[in-house]
């Protein structure tokens, strides 16, 4: 059995696979697929730390579902429910609190990351991202409502800090920022979104909690995968591979440029998002947050 790995040597993994003292990156990752380390995802978190140093500031998606009433999970969930079961349902459902709500399905050191202190989340009900750095009250201050991860988000700052994406033992279907070229892309499809938030509390004292909706672009991950490999086996940039990728612990990494890769995004989703390009004709929605 591999022994547990510690933060130094992921550490020296990350630096090794390119990133630097002073980097703004957006990290998507998966504890299990890094393999067992010493602290759990502690190890992860001060091993980002370590590499990209205290001038670097580390982000990642605090996305929430559970409050969704338009998702895909919530419709799977009620389907075949009487009107009056369902109303029951969407009594239980949270409000979104940017303080308090965990993060659904990003990972235990998206969550780990979330609860550092000092570290900020922004106030999203859908698609919160959390920074820790020098720029995390930047990054996350003002995310509109119907700019989930559009260009007035944090993912918009991010792409103006000529931040970078690190894949930690995931695949591209989890990398956000192509979401960023969808909005970019020609009459993108809109849709309307709809969840729960806490807003302050009730005569009573208790949180209360409120309807919210809004329409934006109709986000949509299945061909992210595709989206990807093309961008990794294709293309270079000054001679060099857009997508640097090697191991890190047990698993596998991919470091790549956010803005080049927004760009590429868009070129390739004008080819493969059109009539007759293979899935214009029948985009479904995002399976994850937002709902």
């Amino acid at each position: 059995m591999t022994a547990p790995y510690t933060s130094p040597q992921l550490a020296h993994d990350l630096r090794a696979l390119g990133l630097r003292s002073g980097d703004v990156v957006l990290v998507h990752s998966s504890l299990r697929r890094i393999g067992p380390t010493t602290r759990g995802p502690g190890t992860v978190a001060d091993a980002l730390r370590t590499a990209v140093g205290a001038s670097g500031t580390i982000v990642v998606p605090t996305f929430t579902a559970p409050n969704s009433f338009s998702s895909p999970a919530y419709r799977e969930r009620v389907r075949g429910l009487t009107a009056e079961e369902i109303e029951a349902y969407r009594r239980t459902m949270p409000g979104f609190d940017a303080a308090t709500t965990p993060s659904a399905g990003m990972g235990a050191v998206a969550e780990r990351v979330r609860t550092t202190p000092g570290a900020r989340r922004s106030g999203h009900p859908q698609t919160s991202l959390t920074a820790w750095g020098p720029l995390a009250d930047f990054i996350t201050r003002d995310h509109p409502l119907d700019c989930p991860l559009g260009e007035d988000s944090p993912l918009g700052k991010l792409y103006r800090l000529d931040a970078r994406i690190l894949l930690l033992g995931v695949g591209f279907a989890s990398c956000t920022a192509f979401h960023l070229g969808e909005y970019r892309s020609p009459d993108p499809p809109i849709r309307r979104y709809d969840c729960f938030v806490t807003e302050g509390t009730g005569a009573d004292g208790a949180p209360r909690r409120r309807h919210r909706w809004f329409e934006s672009v109709d986000l949509d991950d299945r061909d992210f995968a595709r989206l990807g490999a093309w961008l990794e086996d294709e293309h270079t940039n000054a001679g060099e591979r857009v997508v640097r990728r090697g191991p890190v612990g047990g698993g596998i990494a991919r470091l790549l440029p956010l803005a080049d890769s927004v760009d590429l995004a868009v070129e390739w989703f004008k080819e493969h998002r059109t009539a007759g390009g293979g899935s214009a004709g029948d985009r479904r929605p995002l399976s994850r947050p937002p709902g």
